[in-house]
């Protein structure tokens, strides 16, 4: 089974505490994972507040590429619309190139209006845009050779040089929540990534995303198995560990609701294609009861509770691999090397061991050939 580590560069230290160190701490956790035998590291991507502190996660990458030698790099996700074509291509391959294969592509749709706002990006052509882009992108890195004509963005024939180093096929994944991208997703061959964790007993199995790839591949065959997430917090006291993920987790929800404006009604009835997120916004005295009940769903415990756990959820949702994040919420530097370290020391090795009816290293080994 493929064990990766994940951060979301979620701040919330408070003004407090330099961006510029936060982002140094965060990139060396990513760096130590390869040492403590995570098989994978990766990042979001976000702008303009301390949600999500990570604005270029193929940069990020990038340079973790040159600081390790096996690890394999994930974006989780790239948000699609904000990118022009032929850029994202380009810094793709180069990322590819650099690690020499190691690049694992997730990728999105966006949310945050304020987001889209800050970029210029019209979010009402969003899902448009999704799908547009990625039917160049997604071509592009399998022939070296982009182009499109698009309602939105007319893309002359060019070869890109340097050319992609080798096939993406069986490493790209979509972490979208709607259909209409999913059904982009599906259509060009991507897995599923499962990157918010219900409750325990509220999980439902992976049959939206197999739905609609059985409404696009009519050949009969099933999508990629998942990738799965979710945030963790581990102690060799349960009681601390509940206490400490609770609160982290709700620092981060604090901050996604205030990043997504949730917390402002009547923000997504007006923006055609994100109507439905509009029922998801939060009266004022909604917002702590909403951030309490959604921290519930961090995994918490001891080292062998987190086993459990993480097999209740491989038995659910059958993945190829799982990239939890342990880090956190804000949670202190010394903190978050803590809950890498003890993770990596005590929960690691026995997933590792477990086996998965299809493996993401496997394609990797496929490509290489």
């Amino acid at each position: 089974m493929h064990i990766g580590l994940a951060s979301g560069f979620a701040h919330q230290r408070g003004k407090g505490y330099p961006d510029q160190q936060f982002v140094q701490e965060e990139v060396e956790n990513l760096v130590l994972a390869e040492e403590l035998g995570f098989d994978s590291v990766w990042i979001t991507e976000h702008h303009f507040s301390d949600y999500s502190m990570s604005n270029d996660p193929l940069q990020l990458l990038t340079y973790i590429a040159g600081r390790t030698k096996r690890v394999k790099l994930g974006t989780q996700v790239i948000i699609v619309p904000w990118h022009d074509p032929v850029r994202l291509a380009e810094s793709i391959i180069n990322l590819d190139i650099l690690s020499r294969g190691r690049a694992i592509l997730g990728f999105g749709n966006g949310l945050a209006p304020h987001e889209f706002e800050g970029l210029r990006i019209d979010q009402t052509k969003s899902r448009e845009l999704y799908a547009e882009i990625l039917d160049m992108v997604i071509p592009a890195l399998e022939t070296g050779v982009i182009e499109g004509d698009g309602k939105h963005i007319q893309q002359p024939r060019r070869e890109l040089r340097p050319a992609p180093l080798k096939s993406f096929e069986g490493r790209k994944f979509c972490g979208s929540l709607s259909g209409t991208s999913m059904h982009t997703a599906a259509r060009l061959g991507f897995g599923n990534m499962v990157l918010m964790l219900p409750q325990r007993g509220k999980e439902m199995p992976p049959d939206m995303y197999a739905g609609i790839w059985g409404q696009v591949h009519a050949d009969g065959s099933a999508p990629p198995p998942p990738m799965v997430s979710g945030n963790y917090y581990i102690d060799e006291s349960a009681d601390y560990a509940a206490e400490q993920g609770h609160k982290y987790l709700g620092n981060t929800m604090r901050a996604a609701i205030r990043n997504y404006s949730l917390d402002k009604p009547g923000t997504f009835a007006s923006i055609k294609g994100y109507e439905s997120y509009e029922k998801m916004t939060l009266q004022p005295d909604e917002i702590e009861p909403y951030v309490d009940n959604f921290a519930k769903g961090v995994v918490t415990g001891t080292p062998q509770m987190i086993l459990d756990r993480m097999w209740e959820l491989k038995e659910i949702y059958k993945p190829q691999g799982f990239f939890p994040h342990v880090h956190f919420g804000g949670m202190p530097q010394s903190e978050a090397v803590k809950n890498i370290r003890l993770f990596a020391e005590k929960v690691l090795p026995e997933i590792k061991s477990w086996q998965a009816d299809a493996s993401i290293d496997d394609r990797f080994l496929e490509a290489a050939e």
